[in-house]
């Protein structure tokens, strides 16, 4: 049998299937092993994900962007994890601030934290236009403070500096661990009525943000937007606080209403 006449289709097949995903699918083979294309691109990828968690945040440079916003210039704030090699071994220290009170505190409603997490490329790629989409959506309608930036920070560290700037309700914007397709993915966690020992069955996250190939801005702002008003209602975040947003984008305006 010829099955060099049946390699054009298979890889028509494979072609187009990969285009609706990142997965790595219908690599080929060269022999026994992989393409040589394949194993570097693999490499490649593997480098990208590793110099994304090592690479520090600059975040002087980053509170300049933050600034344009429009919300004030950012406090710049650290854990107490030293250094990034500490950062990735004690995950406990990331978890704990190592000094607060440079945070003014205030009245606002909705306060931000912008933190570098397990990839400071991925909030230095899209924490200032995410940022932006989020101040459009809730700006009309809560009073938001002044945003914090946080260096070394796991997600619980969010909930030392909500704490010190007075807000009710907490947005952090984070660098999401890299992975083999996508290195500079941001989350976003939703705290309503944020104190340290809150654990993550109080928050509500919407991850995979990194357009073009992930969730765009505009649609993670609406999400969050949504979780926010929800938390608000409800008087608590977690995992009794579904996401409405695409039921209320269905629903026709009199049913939003009555909602």
């Amino acid at each position: 049998m010829n099955h060099s006449a049946h390699e054009p289709a298979a890889q028509d097949f494979w072609t187009e299937l990969r285009a609706t995903t990142q997965a790595r699918i219908g690599l080929g083979r060269a022999g026994d092993a992989l393409p040589t294309r394949r194993v570097l691109e693999f490499r490649s990828a593997h480098a990208a994900a590793r110099d994304a968690v090592h690479q520090p945040l600059d975040a002087a440079a980053l509170a300049d962007q933050v600034e344009t916003v429009g919300l004030g210039r950012p406090v710049v704030v650290a854990s107490q994890a030293s250094d990034r090699g500490e950062y990735l071994r004690r995950p406990d220290l990331g978890r704990s601030p190592a000094d607060l009170s440079s945070i003014p505190r205030g009245t606002a409603e909705v306060g931000f934290v912008l933190a570098d997490g397990l990839s400071p490329r991925a909030l230095a790629d899209h924490g200032v236009p995410l940022l932006s989409a989020l101040v459009a959506q809730l700006g009309g309608t809560y009073a938001l403070a002044p945003p914090v930036i946080a260096t070394q920070a796991r997600v619980a560290l969010g909930d030392h500096i909500a704490e010190a700037m007075g807000v009710q309700t907490l947005v952090l914007l984070i660098g999401e661990r890299p992975g083999l397709s996508v290195a500079d993915s941001v989350g976003v966690y939703l705290t309503h009525l944020p104190r340290p020992g809150r654990t993550d069955a109080d928050r509500n996250c919407v991850s995979n943000i990194h357009p073009p190939g992930g969730l765009g801005y505009e649609v993670a702002a609406r999400v969050v937007a949504s979780l926010v008003g929800g938390a608000r209602k409800l008087g608590r975040s977690g995992v009794d606080l579904k996401d409405t947003s695409r039921a209320d984008a269905l629903a026709a305006p009199s049913e939003i209403l009555e909602l």
